[in-house]
This record gives C-alpha cells, sequence and structure tokens, in this order.
C-alpha cells in the first residue's frame, strides 16, 4: 500500500530539501542543499533514511498527518516518534535554530529533478511542483529503512557543531588586493548580526560596515555557497545553497564548509565572529569533523 503524508497545517515557509544537486553550476543553477546539512543528515540518520534524503525545511508550525501507515518522525535529529496511521502531528515553530528538519522513514518520494528533491524557490524547480508547501499537500514516501537512536553524545556532538557562541572560521580572499588592512581588522575584529533580510540566496550581515576601494567595476565570475561578498555599501553578505552562480562584488573571504551549518542555523540577531584559519586547517576540519550526525 502506498504510503503518504500530508501537510494538514504550516505556518511561515515549508519547503523539501535534501543534500543538493551538484555539478549544475555551468548551466547556472545552484547547487541549492539543505541550509543546516548536520540537522538535515541527524534527523534522517534517526528515522533510517540515506543521509541526504529529502525531508521538510520548516521556518514555522508543521503539521502533518500520516496516510497509508504508521510512520518513525524525527525532529531535528531527535529520536523517532511514531505516528500512528491517521494521526496528525504537530510541530512547532523553530526555536533554538533559524530553521528546523522534520524527516519521515522513507523519505519524501518527490520527483528528481537535475539530480537533487530539493525545492530551488528561484527557479521553482524540485521539490514539490517547484514551491513552498501548501496545507493539503500529500507527499508520497519511500520504503522504510532501519533506524538509528541517536545516543546522548550524538546529540551533543550535534549540539556542539552548531554552537551559536562559536566563531565561524574563513579562508581570507580571492579579492585581497581590492581590499586593504583595514578591510579584514573589521571583518575579524568585529561583531556582526545576522539581518531579517536573510534568505537562502545569502545571509546579509548587519554590523560595521567593511572598507573597500571598490566601485562595482568587477567582472562578473563564478560564485560558490559561503564566499563572503562585500556590497558598496560594506555590508557583507555570506552566499548560502541557493546563490547565483556567477556575481561581481568582491570577496574578502569565503566561509570553510565545516561551518555551513553553525552560520545557517543562527536566527535573525544572532551574532557572528569571524575566525581566519589556513587552507590545511579548514581541509582537516572537513574531513575529520568532531561532530557526525
Amino acid at each position: 500500500m502506498t504510503a503518504w503524508v500530508e501537510v494538514t497545517g504550516l505556518g511561515a515557509p515549508v519547503t523539501v530539501q535534501d543534500g543538493g544537486r551538484p555539478g549544475h553550476m555551468h548551466h547556472g543553477v545552484p547547487p541549492g542543499g539543505a541550509w543546516v546539512p548536520e540537522l538535515l543528515a541527524a534527523s534522517n540518520r534517526a528515522v533510517g533514511n540515506a543521509l541526504n534524503a529529502a525531508a521538510f525545511e520548516a521556518h514555522g508550525r508543521l503539521e502533518l498527518c500520516a496516510q497509508g501507515r504508521d510512520l518513525r518522525v524525527s525532529v531535528d535529529g531527535a529520536p523517532a516518534q511514531v505516528l500512528v496511521d491517521g494521526a496528525t502531528l504537530t510541530v512547532p515553530a523553530p526555536t533554538r535554530y533559524a530553521v528546523r528538519y522534520v524527516a519521515v522513514d522513507g523519505a519524501l518520494a518527490v520527483p528528481e529533478v537535475l539530480g537533487g528533491h530539493g525545492t530551488l524557490r528561484v527557479a521553482h524547480l524540485g521539490g514539490w511542483e517547484g514551491r513552498p508547501l501548501r496545507t493539503g499537500d500529500r507527499l508520497p514516501l519511500g520504503a522504510p529503512g532501519t533506524p538509528r537512536e541517536p545516543s546522548d553524545a550524538d546529540l551533543q556532538r550535534l549540539a556542539e557543531a552548531l554552537d551559536p557562541a562559536a566563531p565561524l572560521r574563513v579562508l581570507l580572499g580571492p579579492d585581497t588586493a581590492r581590499f586593504g588592512d583595514a578591510a579584514v581588522a573589521v571583518l575579524l575584529g568585529s561583531t556582526f548580526t545576522v539581518s531579517p533580510a536573510s534568505d537562502r540566496v545569502g545571509q546579509r550581515l548587519d554590523g560595521p560596515p567593511v572598507p573597500h576601494g571598490d566601485e562595482g567595476a568587477g567582472t562578473s565570475r563564478p560564485m560558490m555557497r559561503g564566499a563572503i561578498q562585500i556590497t558598496l555599501s560594506g555590508a557583507p553578505i555570506v552566499l548560502g545553497p541557493d546563490h547565483p552562480t556567477t556575481g561581481g562584488y568582491p570577496l574578502i573571504a569565503a566561509l570553510i564548509r565545516a561551518d555551513w551549518g553553525r552560520l545557517g542555523a543562527r536566527r535573525p540577531g544572532a551574532p557572528v565572529r569571524f575566525q581566519a584559519v589556513s587552507l590545511e586547517e579548514a581541509r582537516d576540519a572537513w574531513m575529520n569533523p568532531t561532530h557526525c550526525p
């Protein structure tokens, strides 16, 4: 019997997200993927899905109803709870992090588009009809797998990985020639805050302007997630999963991959401090993480 999960209520936007669709930037398609990859992976693991499987990325309250079988559900990597066939589960709006992830065993079996299942809102593709979910949407599920109960140590490592007080590690460059020592000093010596204007395209930061001599004359070139653009006003923007594939603002630094989720998890108003690291340190942080889901 086919199993479904029905959206019976929601608050702020909720989309389907997964591990992304790499390999299409040369066609102008950003990689996408979860805003907080650690929470997606932990939630999927708790219900027995592949770590990058499609799940709900919720900015507000989400109400779900099981259809066709009992479902295992994990919210933000917590131990799975059973949602009985026909019963309804209400997931409150996120309070600890900017978003929360709700994984259902079998994963959301939405159509694959360009190698991924996640919603790319800027292109109206992927996910469920390329849009945020609506009340009444019924999403099919795949075959359930074998869940793994998270240990206290797993949950502690997850919390440490997303520590809202920890500095965010960056690699300086590539446009250091377009900045001076004063600009780097402002970036590394100031406390910024996450702007409410942030979205999946980029997280805007409020704080002291970062000085530079660029007047918007830079040529457009490839961009990547984590790149820190400095606008003409001096405001930093850290590119997110749905970033444009090209851009012309100068790049003072890039957030290392291991810290993508640490920034994505921060709510508007949360503090942001940057710490410069070497390429070797960035590679080691990614290849030898201390926060495996």
